[in-house]
Formats: C-alpha cells, sequence, structure tokens
C-alpha cells in the first residue's frame, strides 16, 4: 500500500528557513583568505599609498600611521610601541671602471649599502683586489685598494652567504685599511638591477664607503681582475643622521581562556628605499593584517599578538625595543612573515620534544592548499624573533614558501606590486592565518626549545 505524507506548508517554510551548518574554523579562516582579495588589495594600499618605508624617513612615519588605521578598520584593538630607529639617507650613487690594459671605461650600474659612508668630496679611486670569503680578506694585502667581495649565488640557498660578505665585509675590510668596498649583488636574476642590504658597521668601526654590485657588473669586474689590475673610481653622497622617533605597530586580539599566554605573528614594516618593498615586506605586512581582520571577531584561547617591526632592514631597532619590553611575558609561540609571496610549502618549526606530533593535526588541513601535512625541525626562526628566541627559548614556526623568484627582486628598485602572485599569496595567507589560530586555539602548546647561546662575534 502506498502512503502519502502530508506536510505542512509551515514545516516546508521553517526547513527551508534552517540555517546552514556553520563553517568549520579552517573554511571561516582559510576560505575567506582565499576567495575574498583582501591581502592583494592591502599590500596595493601600502605600495601605492605609502611607498618605500626606509627606516627613519617619512615614508617610514606613513606606514606606521597607516598600519595603524588598518587594524583600527579590522576591528582589533591597537597600539604603537615607541622606539628609536636609525636614519640613513642615500644620496648620489657613482661609480666607474678606469680603462686600463686590455679593458676599456666602464660605468658601473651599483647603489649604496645601508649604512655606507659616503666618500671624500672628489670621490674614491684605486685598485681593486678581488676576496670570496671573510677568512680570506683576513690574509689578504687591501690596504689602500677597494675591496670586491665575489661570490656566485644563483638559487635561494646561496643568499646565506652572500649576505655574510655584503654585511660583514665592509667593517672587516676597513679594518685592514681597505678605502671602499664592492659585494657582487646576492641575487638570483638581475637587468643591471643592483641589490641593496645592511652594511654593519659597530661602535668603533672606521665606516667605509660600500657598495653593491649589478651581477652583470660584478661578472665585468671578476673576468678583467683575471686579466690585470682594475681601477675603480666611487662617489657617493649618503650620509647617516641622528636617530629619529618610530614606533612598532601592535595588534591584539585577547585570549579567552588563557590572556597571558601569547602568539606572535610579525612581519617589519619598514622596507629599503629603492623600491616600494612589495615582496619585503609588503606582502608579510599584508599577511599579517589579513590574520587579524580574519579573526577580529573570533574569541581564540589564547592571546593573538599582531606586530608590525620597524626597522628590520638596517638595525633591528624594532625587534630589539620588543624583546625588552616584553622579556617578562609568556610567549608560548611565534611566527613572522618575511618570505615574498611564493606559494606555501612546507612548515618548519623550532621546538621541544613531541613538536611534531603535537603540530601534526594542526598542519594537516593545509594539505588542501598543497603544503606538505608533516611539519619538519628546522633552525630558522626570522629576524624579529631573533632576540626574544634566542633568550627566551621561543617556540617558533616557520611557513616556508616558495623562494626561486624571491631574491630576483629582493631588496632592489624591481620589487615592485606586479611581481606579487595574486592567487600564491592568498594561499599563504591563507596558511599563515590558521597556523597562527591553531596556535592559538589548541588545547596545548609546542614545547620550547632549549636557550641558545649568544651567536659568535662574524
Amino acid at each position: 500500500m502506498h502512503v502519502v505524507t502530508m506536510v505542512s506548508p509551515l514545516v516546508l517554510v521553517l526547513l527551508a528557513a534552517a540555517p546552514a551548518p556553520a563553517p568549520s574554523p579552517f573554511e571561516s579562516i582559510a576560505g575567506r583568505a582565499l576567495t575574498d582579495g583582501a591581502t592583494l588589495a592591502t599590500v596595493t594600499d601600502l605600495t601605492d599609498r605609502v611607498g618605500p618605508r626606509l627606516s627613519g624617513s617619512d615614508g617610514a612615519a606613513e606606514g606606521v600611521r597607516w598600519a595603524v588605521a588598518q587594524f583600527q578598520a579590522a576591528g582589533v584593538p591597537v597600539r604603537t610601541e615607541r622606539l628609536k630607529a636609525p636614519r640613513w639617507v642615500r644620496g648620489e650613487e657613482r661609480g666607474e671602471v678606469l680603462p686600463g690594459k686590455g679593458h676599456h671605461a666602464w660605468s658601473l650600474a651599483l647603489t649604496a649599502l645601508g649604512g655606507s659612508a659616503p666618500t671624500p668630496p672628489g670621490g674614491v679611486e684605486a685598485e681593486v683586489v678581488e676576496i670570496t670569503s671573510l677568512a680570506a680578506l683576513a690574509t689578504t694585502a687591501v690596504e689602500g685598494r677597494i675591496v670586491y667581495f665575489h661570490h656566485s649565488m644563483s638559487s635561494a640557498e646561496g643568499y646565506a652567504e652572500a649576505s655574510e660578505l655584503r654585511s660583514f665585509g665592509p667593517a672587516k675590510a676597513a679594518a685592514r685599511g681597505a678605502v671602499a668596498t664592492m659585494v657582487r649583488s646576492a641575487a638570483t636574476a638581475s637587468l643591471r638591477t643592483p641589490h641593496t642590504g645592511v652594511a654593519v658597521f659597530q661602535d668603533g668601526d672606521r665606516a667605509i664607503p660600500a657598495v653593491a654590485l649589478a651581477t652583470e657588473d660584478a661578472a665585468v669586474i671578476h673576468r678583467w681582475l683575471q686579466a690585470g689590475p682594475v681601477r675603480v673610481r666611487l662617489q657617493l653622497g649618503c650620509r647617516t643622521e641622528p636617530d629619529v622617533d618610530s614606533a612598532n605597530v601592535v595588534g591584539e586580539i585577547r585570549g579567552r581562556e588563557k590572556p597571558a599566554e601569547v602568539v606572535l605573528l610579525g612581519a617589519h614594516l619598514d622596507s629599503w628605499d629603492l623600491a616600494v618593498g612589495a615582496q619585503d615586506d609588503g606582502t608579510g605586512v599584508a599577511m599579517v593584517l589579513e590574520a587579524a581582520r580574519l579573526m577580529a571577531r573570533m574569541h581564540p584561547r589564547r592571546t593573538i599578538r599582531f606586530v608590525l617591526f620597524m626597522n628590520e632592514e638596517n638595525g633591528s631597532a624594532g625587534s630589539k625595543a620588543y624583546a625588552e619590553a616584553h622579556a617578562n611575558e609568556v610567549h608560548v609561540a611565534a611566527l613572522e612573515s618575511d618570505a615574498g609571496a611564493g606559494r606555501p610549502l612546507r612548515v618548519y618549526f623550532r621546538g621541544g620534544e613531541g613538536g611534531e606530533s603535537f603540530l601534526s593535526p594542526l598542519v594537516r588541513p593545509l594539505a588542501a592548499l598543497g603544503v606538505d601535512p608533516a611539519p619538519k625541525r628546522h633552525t630558522r626562526y626570522g629576524a624579529d624573533l631573533h632576540g626574544l628566541a634566542r633568550k627566551r627559548g621561543l617556540p617558533t614556526v616557520h611557513l616556508f614558501q616558495d623562494p626561486t623568484h624571491y631574491f630576483d627582486v629582493h631588496h632592489s628598485a624591481a620589487d615592485t606590486l606586479d611581481k606579487i602572485d595574486p592567487v600564491a599569496l592568498a594561499q599563504s595567507a591563507a596558511a599563515t592565518a590558521w597556523l597562527t589560530w591553531s596556535l592559538a586555539d589548541a588545547a596545548g602548546t609546542l614545547a620550547p626549545p632549549p636557550v641558545e647561546s649568544p651567536p659568535a662575534e662574524h
């Protein structure tokens, strides 16, 4: 017998009006990051409205005001934490190879390194000597000469070696009597675009002129030195002015159960002055702000603190100020976004025993974004987390992004918005936000690694 069941019109209306199941936290966070387009809109606004943000500049000050407004618009409580930041001004920069036996004159594509001293009013001219390591510098006669630091960086893996020469070579060359230094740009691609960076001169060091050469010009110097002597003339107008007032920008979502336990997500707000700092670190800033926007109305178990650090590029004043001001707080984990806009590939961490088993269920949902679901141990903790992590044994989690093209534009005039892949950026923003939320809302915490000894001086 066929029985017909009648459903009243009222029941049909109620069924139609029944709410859809609430999205999971992963769907709410990662799904919106992938579809809203807000991360790209934020980095576009930063690069178009603010532009270059070298520490101590008007652009850096405007960046602080802009970041405060961004947190406010997202509904996240925000404050500035004041600090003194260095102010170095680039000025004129020119260089040339003088004609010599077997080679013609050559105008160099170069840029001063941050912290470089100016040349004397008439410039500096000297014979060039090539050095390939800091160890070799210690045994080579360089007094009265221009030291050229040569390396062969061709992929992201070569950056550590190249940046060591760039950062610490000038002061060591100066101590041995060199009159100036040049270094091959730490770059994986170039169309005669030199890539800058910091030259570290400590109190008591003799600062000398220091420049980076476009890779093509470095190849010219390297080749001509194989055939005979090379003389170079440099003219730099850079200068260091008194420190200025600046700030870190700090947003915070207070934890519902354990507000004294802090999960930190950071990026650096400053950039070099050659371009607009789109990938370094505009995308990182945008990912931090996107995470704040996505979680503004959520209630994590622990406090999430979003920190936009000032002066990462040439001094780390923001990192040092934060570590000092918050040394007595309990940071249970920290993440730093400073790797451009490449797609997310895997998750690394620094932590104690049981770290893999703790992180695995938090990382597993990211497989939907192409992320390796198995977290791996690593030594990385990020430049702005260095002081806090080393002194306090802070657990850190690092989202490793595809670095294939990052060093094509890093620290150069080519670090512009058009180099960003919007899809990869959205994927990394989603992964960053999810990792931050997961660490803040998990039942337990990542065990801390051992406290480290201070690193050896270069």
